[in-house]
């Protein structure tokens, strides 16, 4: 039984569909010369690889339509079993059910953010709603949630080991949670909510592909591109080509609301435009407008929770997180968001002062100043810019001699890539990782931005690791770094090495990932305790040993200079305000949204002045700092992190916390790596969250160190 059981179809709908597209070669039926579907049977690839090359729009549906009449078969003969029910014949008969639904709806949904065709968007649209139906037929059929109840009532007497005894406890919550034990009109209600919320997660997705290939700025001359570097005017120009638009330049965005470009351009107008195009999207009255999907949701959420016994949304999700409560959460932003804007208004007057002194003209500090000002204040302050940084940070040597390399010192980790297993699009790779030496899975490498690609950066599992179903993890990074012009160098930001490193240590959870049920494998853990060992990883980015291994001009040859280095070390709180506070300003949103009553939902045109409410109520409305996302674009709170943005300053405490225990013990050794892993990374979600932090940590965590590192202190 995948994880989680009770809520496939959600997990697909909010996600974009993707796939290799309609030419794909398909795989020959033997018999009659006719294309069969690979999808229908298991992968002969190593590892079950998908095969990518034969997967064709075509195969999705007839694939999902036997699987779910295969799993529908499977979830009856247990719940209508006339043997009395025991961990056996029930819990493991479903950790064992539908196979092949669980195999298709994994490529579907995991290539999804990564490669979309119209094709795939419209088997989404049609498929969401029949997901959402086919999980709610699993997770409101009374004869099983009788036989689960059962078992629970009676697990004392059952003698099982404590994976197996967490499993029967996880699926008689999620059985809870998910309305077995609702009346029938209430199960009818939550069937029609949950299908119109699959239905529009799957619509905000799509909508906000569209609308941020639809909002790429458009630049006619290449003057105006004046504090670009030649390989980043080249790629604009190549953009601005492939959407038929000759001798002009197309600048894409990212999907935050700050986008990284702004940092070197000169022309402040167009710094304006890229800001301004960036901050509208999806509230711009256009055909890709989400504001009514986002205030329908809201509504659709706040009332299940209330239908489950819940105050709302925010307090539903929080019980099943590591904060437990709407009073924790709310604690912890509440003390660190007004920290963080009086750190950043004091970075505005800093800025304002650079830009009295150095313009002739000088004008109030906008939101589009603020990185091309940071920069200059940092050049003046430190005698350094980020630019300087990037000819060190050539992408294959940050990957195999600073990534790689981490994971063999810190866990006896190897990677051999082979180029001879089917990827899904030119610039995918594959590595086949060993631990020690031995065989343990696939590692799948996706770096590029393209238009056919969701914003951001993140893991996902192809095939999870499981004892019980004899699986290896098939695990992928997927980053969206600007691809340069052919035969330029990859070269990175900071931000992009320690997005390397963040994303790499997601995959080092999920190939390390060593239980028995699958519905434990890899990062199947609290969404507030996931991104923890993520970004305990990204400490390893500038780690001595490391960083002089791959830190190499790409040109030259040489090391990245110790005096540059201690310039960057000491930038290091430098600008901190505006992360922390752009980061906390879209988690306060998210949480205040997702705790409101049914009934002060906000109609879609007023959702923009709520935000402002929101944070205006909150003392941390700042013009000159916008949210890292704002409503109609913040793609995670419809994909998984409603009332869960906060998880990644959460983390941040055990994060920095853990950090401090690597430098106390050591830094870069083998049998801290083999501890980290050992007592939490190989553990998933078969152990509570906060009992491995202890057995990893010895004691509980401390927020000093979180305190420190932000300058919140």
């Amino acid at each position: 039984m995948r994880h989680p059981r009770l809520h496939t179809g959600l997990i697909l709908a909010v996600l974009v569909a993707a796939c290799t597209g309609s030419e794909s070669p398909g795989i020959a039926n033997s018999e009659s010369g006719e294309p069969s579907n690979p999808l229908l049977q298991d992968s002969p690839l190593p590892y079950a690889l998908p095969p990518f090359d034969q997967i064709r729009n075509e195969h999705f549906v007839p694939a999902f339509e036997r699987g779910m009449t295969e799993e529908t078969a499977d979830i009856l003969a247990i719940a209508s079993n006339p043997e009395p029910p025991n961990f056996q014949n029930t819990i493991v008969a479903m950790e064992r059910a539908g196979p092949l639904l669980g195999r298709s709806q994994r490529i579907f949904s995991n290539l999804a953010g990564a490669h979309t065709n119209e094709g795939l968007e419209a088997i989404q649209t049609e498929m969401a709603p029949r997901f959402a139906a086919h999980s709610d037929s699993i997770s409101l059929n009374p004869e099983l949630f009788a036989r689960v109840a059962a078992l629970f009532n009676d697990r004392e007497a059952l003698d099982l080991d404590p994976e197996s005894l967490r499993l029967l406890e996880r699926y008689y919550t999620d059985f809870k949670r998910a309305g077995a034990q609702l009346s029938d009109d209430q199960k009818s209600r939550l069937r029609e909510i949950n299908a119109e919320l699959a239905e529009l997660g799957t619509a905000f997705s799509q909508y906000a592909l569209n609308e941020v290939n639809d909002s790429a700025v458009v630049v006619d001359t290449r003057e105006e591109l004046d504090g670009l570097s030649d390989s980043q005017i080249e790629s604009a120009a190549m953009e601005a080509r492939s959407r038929g638009l000759e001798g002009k330049f197309v600048l894409t965005l990212r999907s935050t609301t700050a986008q990284p470009v702004i940092s070197s351009l000169e022309n402040r107008a167009l710094r304006q435009r890229i800001h301004e195009a960036s901050a509208k999207r999806g509230s711009r009255g256009n055909e890709f407008d989400t504001r009514r999907i986002v205030t329908r949701v809201l509504s659709l959420r706040s009332e299940r929770a209330t239908m489950l016994g819940y105050e709302n949304h925010a307090a539903y999700i929080l019980e099943e997180r590591t904060a437990a409560t709407v009073d924790a959460v709310n604690d912890m932003l509440g003390r660190l968001g007004p920290r963080a804007f009086a750190n950043a208004r004091q970075e505005a007057g800093e800025l304002q002062a650079l830009i009295n002194d150095t313009e002739s003209a000088p004008f109030d500090l906008a939101p589009w100043d603020w990185s091309y000002y940071t920069e200059k204040l940092r050049k003046k302050r430190y005698d350094f810019d980020s630019e300087q940084l990037k000819p060190y940070f050539e992408i294959n040597r940050v990957l195999n001699d600073g990534v790689f390399y981490m994971a063999e010192k810190l866990y006896g980790v190897t990677l051999k890539e082979r180029p001879e297993l089917p990827v899904y699009q030119e610039d995918v790779r594959i590595f086949e990782v060993f631990f020690d030496g031995e065989p343990a899975g696939l590692f799948i490498f996706d770096p590029y931005t393209r238009e056919s690609k969701r914003g951001g950066a993140w893991m996902n599992a192809y095939v999870t690791q499981s004892r019980l179903l004899n699986a290896k993890p098939v695990v992928a990074n997927h980053h969206n770094i600007v691809k340069p012009a052919a035969g330029e160098a990859t070269l990175l930001t900071l931000d992009e090495v320690n997005t390397l490193f963040h994303e790499f240590g997601h995959a080092l959870h999920g190939l390390f990932s060593d239980v028995t049920y699958p519905r434990f494998s890899g990062t199947s853990v609290p969404r507030d305790f996931v991104e923890y060992p993520s970004q305990v990883h990204e400490m390893w980015a500038t780690w001595p040993e490391i960083l002089e291994n791959y830190a190499i001009h790409y040109q030259t040859g040489e090391q990245i200079p110790q005096e540059l280095l201690d310039k960057v070390n000491a930038a290091k709180k430098f600008n901190e305000g505006f992360r922390s506070g752009e980061y906390l300003a879209a988690a306060i949103i998210d949480q205040a949204l997702h705790q409101l009553p049914a009934g002060d939902i906000p109609p879609a045109e007023a959702i923009l002045d709520t935000q402002s409410k929101i944070l205006a109520n909150a003392g941390i409305q700042f013009d000159a700092v916008p949210p890292r996302y704002s409503v109609p674009y913040f793609g995670h709170i419809m994909r998984g992190y409603s009332a869960g943005y906060y998880s990644y300053i959460w983390s941040e405490v055990l994060d920095a916390d853990s950090v401090q225990w690597f430098r106390d013990n050591g830094g870069l050794k083998r049998e801290n790596g083999d501890h980290f892993r050992n007592t939490l990374l190989s553990k998933g979600g078969s152990v509570d969250a906060m009992e491995l932090f202890r057995n990893f940590r010895g004691a509980d965590p401390s927020i000093e160190p979180l305190l420190e590192r932000r300058g919140l202190n």
